[in-house]
């Protein structure tokens, strides 16, 4: 198959998404259009904001469609008329029912960011960093009608340090993701039949949508379990804990093995290198906060403005 011949269809809506809209374009294939999610409502004024997969095909000069479901016959019908050989699906957002997989010749294709069947669904980065995983990674995918349920046709693995947070981990993956798309182009483009192996029965874990109300941090859990929810939900949604009466958004933590008999929640030191809090199990040492209405500050900036938590910490 030439890359002349190789009409693709690419969907996907969030900054995760444009780096594989990039490799489609760089392989030589045919990027005939891009859909992704309706524009919404951003920023102080709600304002009505395009999505950052619709801003780089519109730099690109291709055609954007974003329809509000793939599921009418007049969808349907105006996807098929771009003809595509492949629809290569990023983040997209949008369920695709079985007669939109069934319109490009060569099928779907989806990138997602872990190693299948593992974290299946809308929130696997952050999943992986919250169980503790120590690896996770990319699958190029070949599309069925289940959640995540199809064969793979390609893989790129990543360890996951102690300093990878939600949003390093996200960029992460988004370059690998591209990479393993570029390679599985690249081999369809030189005529081969990418081998598709179907995901194995156990192992299967869900990645749920993450929601506002896992944001505040439970001293009454183990404190490498907090670390790990800090990192995980940088940069959202945060991380919320009361210290000393304060509500703050804690953006840096780190679990410390101190055993001790005090209370979960109650402040054990309070120095420039961190205010440490018992929990359950150890205690977090917080490094970094924001204030409301603040900036993300040091825990030894914040201790300058309370002075007195030096002393109630000792």
């Amino acid at each position: 198959m030439s890359a002349r011949s190789l009409r693709v269809v690419f969907a996907g809506t969030p900054d995760f998404a444009v780096p594989c809209l990039e490799a489609c374009r760089a392989s030589g294939a045919e990027v005939v259009a891009v859909y992704t999610q309706p524009d919404r409502p951003a920023g102080r004024g709600r304002r009505l904001a395009p999505s950052p997969v619709k801003q780089a095909a519109l730099a690109a000069g291709i055609a954007v469609e974003q329809p509000g479901s793939l599921k009418d016959a007049e969808a349907q019908a105006t996807l098929a008329a771009y003809r595509p050989d492949l629809m290569v699906v990023v983040a997209y957002g949008l369920i695709l029912p079985r007669k939109v997989l069934a319109i490009p010749t060569l099928g779907c294709w989806n990138v997602h960011a872990s190693l299948l069947p593992r974290w299946r669904g809308a929130a696997p980065i952050q999943r992986a960093l919250l169980a503790g995983d120590a690896e996770t990674g990319v699958d190029l995918m070949r599309m069925e009608a289940g959640l995540d349920t199809g064969p793979v046709l390609l893989e790129k693995r990543t360890p996951i340090t102690r300093e990878d947070t939600g949003g390093s981990l996200h960029d992460r993956l988004a370059a690998l993701g591209a990479e393993a798309l570029a390679e599985g182009l690249a081999r369809t483009l030189a005529g081969e039949a990418l081998a598709a192996t179907p995901q194995p029965a156990e192992g299967v874990t869900y990645a749920h949508k993450l929601d506002k109300a896992e944001a505040r941090l439970d001293f009454a859990r183990a404190a490498i379990e907090l670390e790990r929810q800090v990192r995980a939900f940088d940069p959202w949604p945060g991380s919320d804990a009361e210290i000393a009466g304060e509500r703050l958004r804690i953006w840096a933590a780190t679990a410390l093995g101190h055993s001790h008999a005090a209370a979960p929640g109650t402040l054990l030191a309070a120095r420039r290198d961190g205010i440490d809090v018992a929990c359950a199990d150890g205690a977090l040492r917080i490094t970094a906060v924001q204030r409301a209405g603040g900036k993300r500050i040091t825990a030894a900036d914040y201790l300058n403005a309370r002075p007195e938590l030096r002393e109630a910490g000792q």
